[in-house]
């Protein structure tokens, strides 16, 4: 089948590639795909991690969203001294610290969501739409400059544990761009899990052996999960969030995860002003655009943050009334004339049916604990500060972590138009936000809509990409107390792999800012 892949990696989208070229769906080649990054981006995904995947059907027009990401467990105790500790990764001009251990580890979701949306939607055999994976973890795989650099940052969290450094440091040093990753016994893992088909590969995870392990040793060495945790894991389809931007529909990822709604928050603040009479890069287009992100985490905090898992919550954020209260000051300000780590990745796949899959997974910073047998490293989602807002060891009991990942969908007369979503923490919102925007406000081409310079603007500190008038904006951007003047597009502000249906047939655009690749298959 025809189709394009826009991932993270090269061999990321090759995999996917190669999976709609014999005959599989979107939905086919982005679970090969994600398979893959678990081996070549294994800093950035696991089956040990989460994730949620937005699909759209063609044949029923239904679009729905699977939610596979954490889950909290449902005691909060370990039985013994829980093996939770502080790291710290050094990027240069900052030190960023994070947890991790047994305790930081929440139940883990990505094999589950795989399973499920293969069984739904999938079109060739599990057995099929595994191999890529396999063959890369079996050979190997040359170590990118990027995966080099993130193997840097996380140094302290893959060499602390013996199974850890047995995948990153085989031959007692930690390896570097150019060399090769082996990891034959995922290989050997995956192989066995596929052979099961999906609800024996579910219970042999959850239930079975792998699960087993994991629970002797959380309860030996100090990890929160229990054999009921992980029996008791479900994948979640939950109904899109859906707004209207510029006469297009917009689909993303609804609460309780926030970075959807937020999205969707500042679109609506864009919506009541007309971009096309400003020019990009332009100190009245970077005002405006800051301040809209100011007000949405403004609205965040007053409106979102505690009701997230209130049912009614998407409508009551993006009412009107909220919506226009927030424009207001936006409004007014017209009218007078105006490196951190982001572990996550994503893919987004359309074929040429007419269906799309936009997916996006993290394992955190990985917890440092490996399955024994497997090569699987764990998340360290409750070691992640931005996840726990009442502070580390006091999330609520059995529930479903909230997330900034957001898997979007610009669909036009009820077909895809561009399918999209990206990594990097708090800035995921803003990379996906901008975007959107350079497309259909600015009518840029796919890949210009990617590659243009970005922002970010939270708690008064203003972040800009080389490329932008910072002289004008230094002074002229109402609530900025610093200025952070990139020297270079970064990875901090995301990686919004994107593909979408354009005048001349299905495109794809990688993310340069974290190694983005294209697969197309014919």
């Amino acid at each position: 089948m025809a189709g394009v892949v826009a991932a993270g990696h090269e061999l990321t989208a090759e995999a996917g590639k190669d999976v709609l070229s014999a005959g599989g769906n979107a939905f086919d080649g982005a679970i090969a795909s994600l398979l893959a990054a678990c081996v070549v981006e294994p800093t950035l995904t696991s089956l040990g991690g989460g994730g949620f995947l937005l699909a759209h059907q063609a044949e029923s027009h239904t679009d729905t969203l699977f939610d596979f990401f954490t889950q909290t467990p449902k005691v909060r105790s370990a039985g013994v001294e829980p093996d939770f500790y502080p790291v710290e990764a050094n990027f240069g001009d900052s030190v960023q610290e994070f947890h991790v251990g047994l305790a930081s580890m929440a139940v883990p979701g990505v094999l589950a969501g795989v399973l499920a949306v293969h069984k739904k939607l999938g079109r060739l055999p599990l057995t099929v739409v595994t191999e890529p994976a396999i063959a890369l973890a079996r050979k190997g795989v040359s170590v990118t400059d990027f995966q080099g650099y993130c193997y840097q940052l996380l140094d302290s969290i893959l060499m602390a544990t013996p199974a850890s450094r047995q995948i990153y440091a085989p031959n007692g040093r930690r390896l570097r761009a150019g060399e090769q990753l082996q990891m034959t016994e995922f290989a050997d893992t995956l192989e066995y899990l596929a052979g099961l088909g999906d609800g024996k590969a579910r219970r042999a995870f959850y239930e079975g052996e792998i699960a087993q392990q994991i629970v002797q040793d959380c309860a030996e060495q100090g990890g929160y999960l229990t054999l009921a945790d992980l029996r008791d894991y479900q994948v979640i389809e939950r109904a899109p969030l859906k707004i209207n931007y510029r006469g297009v529909q917009m689909l993303t990822n609804p609460p309780p995860s926030a970075g959807g709604a937020l999205i969707a928050f500042c679109l609506e603040l864009l919506n009541q002003f007309d971009l096309s009479a400003i020019a990009f890069g332009s100190i009245e287009h970077l005002t405006l655009l800051s301040q809209a992100m100011r007000w949405t985490n403004e609205a965040r905090r007053s409106h979102l943050n505690r009701s997230l898992f209130d049912p009614e919550i998407a409508d009551k954020f993006l009412s009107s009334g909220l919506t226009s209260k927030y424009a207001e000051p936006l409004k007014d300000l017209m009218n007078q004339g105006l490196n951190r780590w982001g572990s996550t990745t994503h893919i987004s796949v359309m074929d040429d049916e007419g269906n799309a899959a936009s997916v996006t997974t993290s394992n955190g910073e990985g917890a440092s604990y490996v399955v024994p047998g497997t090569q699987i490293m764990l998340n360290n989602m409750l070691g992640e500060e931005d996840l726990n807002p009442h502070g580390f060891n006091s999330w609520p009991l059995d529930q479903r972590m909230s997330s900034m990942m957001a898997p979007t969908m610009i669909l036009k007369e009820g077909r895809p138009q561009l399918v999209l979503g990206s990594g990097g923490s708090n800035r995921i919102r803003s990379a996906i936000l901008q975007v959107i925007c350079n497309a259909l406000d600015f009518g840029m081409p796919m890949a210009e809509a990617v590659c243009a310079p970005r922002i970010h603007w939270e708690g008064g500190v203003f972040h800009l990409e080389p490329g932008l008038d910072t002289q004008l904006i230094a002074s002229a951007v109402p609530g900025t107390e610093q200025l952070v003047q990139w020297q270079q597009a970064n990875m901090f502000f995301g990686g919004v792999h994107t593909v979408g249906l354009m005048d001349l047939g299905l495109e794809g655009a990688g993310d340069p800012r974290r190694s983005g690749a294209v697969g197309a298959a014919e």
